[in-house]
């Protein structure tokens, strides 16, 4: 081998190497233990970023570690290519979607290929691409047909810049998250999938999956939001158009007889009755639909309401309370109508101070304590009071005997309820699959036969920046079914949609005769690893687990979970903030692998930080990863060239060769389980960075049986380090005299009789302060630990002219001598 390490000239070589063996190409072989590791697949914006890198090393790493322990290992890579951004930047660059979205992907292919990334390119699939969006429109036919799937006309987000709808997280402080435009509310026709009706489902079966960060699951929990409350009834005292009342749901019946008021969202049908007659209720409306609905600003948002001047009855004491249009009640929620106890909820007690309303307490703290309902709503759950019959009720029995009442007066039940809503599946943008639905002259609609699937996108269009080319395409939407004119739907799938079932397809990236092949699919999944950011912990995620439970129910798959374990990586920062271009503090991975070389990207990558915490941008990290690798390298090269081992003889071994070997093997056991369980690939480096310390402490290059022992700890070490430095370790495994490269080669493993001392060190203290160590036997006798503690020199000096008062021996750890 070269003295010198030249990484262009190793990573080329063993990258061509893989290239020619098709190195990580798999079929299903039911005769192996499978392992799927899968990284969330990226965006082709153009250019790899160094999240990108961090959070494939994480997944390469994972799926050789698993490779090396035996496993068939499926690790596939792909293209999440529809969406806003293509369009932007079409109409900036003056070109198709489609066209730049095919060169990013080349690009970045080359730059995934260049960073040694062992996916299996047999399977890449973009989501672009009519051969994928082909079966998840036949899909949605398919739930359309279950009635799963449902179009209504839908109060939505919608942003006039870029002309679509936006789900509430895209909504920051009232403005589009990606423009800055003011977002409006919109009254539009949505198709929507029943995600509902897989609600408690999708909340009970999180209890499936232990390996997933407990965060995650938390927050799925809080968005499913499961409840239990009364359905009540408040009827109107004099009914407007056909509405005689309204039903309110509550998670807090113990506080209804605080109620003062009730309102009432802007979009909901009394209030756009009485809007029709009224033109200061109209404006109020109109205003409400340009704010933010995000549950942030609406928490923080100046609470705005208007007063009907219509009257509600009370559910139980009949009660005339007023009825008001409020900002802070939406639609989506509930049903529009929330009672309001002032008293009680804090949107309240800021609505109700402002416009004067009463405000009466109902509930007490159980303890007694004195509150102040001047400066703010009591929350707690407490006691009742001021509540009649109920007074001195805790909550649970509050809740029973109100629900009891309610029921009796047929005015209201106990109702579970989630904060989930349906999935609103519907974009106004062009670069998206088109939905498989055909509009019929009559009103009517009907799903596109699956002979006539795929719908295809056109992909040679020329973006004006203000419509969706095939909404202004009148011949594309022509169409027919059955003999009769039919137009075609011209919205398209949110990009969520593609996401929530490419893991699936990986499986059967070329399957012609379906959505999935269920042997090769049943063979694959559950993914066994998954690899992401956090900021996917609700929605991709969540949609991914229902899309998941849809296609087991179609008898597509049949586990009920897609991902068993989950790693949320950490961001990387530079100075202590996120990278970003908009804040120009970006590192150019190309320009890092041109003066470095991958592994040290690699290296450096995995080094700094556990993987799923926050990782902070080094210069010189990335060049101490470097001078790592160049000792390492050195370190064989000199091994190499001082002759040839002898056949290892572990009985022959002197004191320091025998330790050498146990430092070797406790590597071997610590980075095992470093990959393995801990998944702390940090600290699997700083192993065998110790170890390689040992072997320049330690190396006997003089003799037979040092040589031995050094190649052993060598060979160790390569192979520890390849899942992360792979193309280092191929070369220097190679150099070590091995036939196969890392990838095929077995895991090392640890030799028990190697890791068995003959002597351990003990620490003596004096009075508890530690004033020396020594070698002693393992498990010598209490006696002579004890005298040889106090034979010690140092020892000896703290205890001159004192009186030992008692010796406590720890056995193999350490000995403290009492003296006064």
């Amino acid at each position: 081998m070269q003295e010198q390490y030249h990484p262009s000239e190793v990573e080329s070589s063993a990258q061509q190497h893989w290239e020619e063996h098709q190195s990580f190409a798999v079929r299903e072989d039911t005769s192996r233990e499978k392992f799927y590791c899968l990284a969330m697949f990226p965006y082709p914006s153009g250019k790899l970023h160094m999240g990108h890198v961090r959070n494939y090393t994480i997944s390469d790493v994972i799926a050789r570690f698993q490779r090396m322990q035996g496993k068939n290992v499926l690790h596939p890579m792909g293209w999440d290519a529809f969406g806003l951004p293509a369009e932007n930047a079409a109409i900036k660059n003056n070109t198709a979607p489609a066209k730049w979205t095919y060169s990013n992907v080349d690009y970045m292919k080359g730059q995934l290929k260049q960073l040694g990334f062992g996916f299996d390119w047999s399977r890449e699939l973009a989501t672009c691409q009519s051969d994928y969006y082909r079966w998840e429109q036949w899909f949605f036919t398919r739930l359309y047909e279950k009635g799963l799937v449902y179009k209504k006309n839908s109060a939505v987000n919608w942003c006039p810049t870029d002309q679509t709808v936006l789900a509430n997280e895209q909504v920051e402080d009232g403005c589009c998250w990606r423009c800055g435009t003011t977002v409006q509310r919109r009254e539009l026709a949505q198709w929507f999938i029943k995600i509902t009706a897989y609600a408690d489902e999708l909340l009970k079966d999180l209890d499936k999956l232990p390996h997933w960060p407990e965060q995650v699951k938390t927050m799925q929990r809080n968005w499913i939001g499961k409840s239990r409350g009364i359905d009540m009834r408040f009827d109107l005292a004099q009914p407007v158009g056909e509405h005689a009342g309204f039903d309110v749901y509550t998670t807090r019946p113990d506080t209804i007889m605080g109620v003062t008021y009730v309102s009432l969202a802007a979009e909901h049908p009394i209030a756009a009755e009485l809007a029709s007659n009224n033109p200061d209720l109209a404006a109020f409306i109109a205003d409400c639909k340009e704010q933010s609905v995000a549950e942030a600003d609406m928490a923080a948002m100046d609470k705005k309401g208007m007063d009907t001047g219509l009257k509600a009855l009370h559910p139980i004491t009949g009660d005339e309370v007023s009825v008001w249009v409020a900002n802070y009640v939406l639609m989506d929620y509930g049903s529009g109508a929330v009672m309001a106890v002032p008293a009680h909820d804090q949107r309240d007690f800021e609505f109700a101070k402002k416009y004067d309303l009463p405000i009466h307490q109902v509930i007490a703290p159980k303890d007694g304590a004195e509150i102040n309902l001047t400066q703010e709503a009591f929350v707690d759950k407490g006691v009742l009071v001021n509540s009649g019959e109920y007074d001195g009720l805790d909550f649970k029995a509050a809740f029973d005997a109100i629900a009891q009442t309610l029921k009796t007066a047929q005015k209201g039940k106990v109702q579970t309820n989630y904060r989930l809503r349906d999935w609103g599946v519907s974009r106004q943008r062009y670069w998206g699959t088109p939905i498989p639905m055909l509009n019929l002259p009559n009103g009517g609609e009907i799903a596109v036969p699956a002979s006539k699937l795929p719908v295809l996108l056109p992909e040679d269009v020329v973006m004006d920046g203000v419509q969706s080319p095939i909404k202004a395409d009148p011949e594309w939407r022509k169409t027919e079914i059955d003999g009769q004119a039919a137009e075609r739907e011209t919205d398209t799938f949110d990009t969520f949609m593609e996401s929530s079932w490419y893991y699936a397809r990986y499986t059967c990236p070329n399957y012609a005769d379906g959505m999935l092949d269920s042997d090769a699919a049943n063979y694959w999944l559950p993914v066994d690893q998954y690899v992401g950011g956090i900021e996917h912990a609700i929605l991709h995620l969540l949609y991914a687990r229902f899309f998941h439970k849809l296609m087991r129910d179609e008898g597509l798959v049949e586990c009920d979970e897609p991902f068993e374990r989950l790693l949320c990586q950490g961001m990387v920062l530079k100075d202590g903030t996120k990278m970003s271009k908009s804040k120009g503090n970006t590192v150019d991975p190309a320009e890092l692998i041109e003066q470095y070389g991958a592994d040290t990207v690699r290296l450096f990558s995995m080094f700094a930080a556990p993987p799923e915490q926050s990782m902070e941008w080094s210069d010189s990290g990335v060049e101490g990863a470097h001078r790592f690798l160049r000792r390492l390298w050195k370190n064989v090269h000199a091994h190499l060239a001082a002759g040839t081992p002898d056949k290892l003889d572990t009985e022959s071994l002197n004191d320091a060769q025998r330790d050498l070997r146990r430092k070797t093997h406790e590597t071997i056991h610590k980075v095992s389980d470093d990959y393995g369980r801990r998944q702390t690939f940090n600290t699997a480096i700083a192993a065998v960075m110790e170890l390689m310390n040992e072997v320049a402490k330690l190396a006997d290059r003089a003799t037979g049986q040092g040589l031995a022992v050094e190649r052993e700890a060598l060979n160790a070490a390569t192979l520890l380090l390849a899942p992360i430095v792979p193309h280092i370790s191929q070369s220097l495994w190679q150099a070590l005299g091995h036939n196969d490269i890392p990838l095929d080669a077995p895991w090392p493993s640890v030799d028990e009789s190697a890791l068995k001392r003959s002597s351990i060190e003990i620490v003596v203290q004096v009075n508890g302060k530690v004033r020396d160590k020594v070698q002693a036997p393992v498990d010598a006798e209490r006696d002579d630990v004890e005298a040889l503690a106090l034979a010690q020199e140092n020892v000896q000096r703290f205890i001159d002219g004192a009186t030992v008062r008692k010796v406590i021996v720890v056995p193999n750890k350490l000995v403290n001598i009492v003296a006064n």
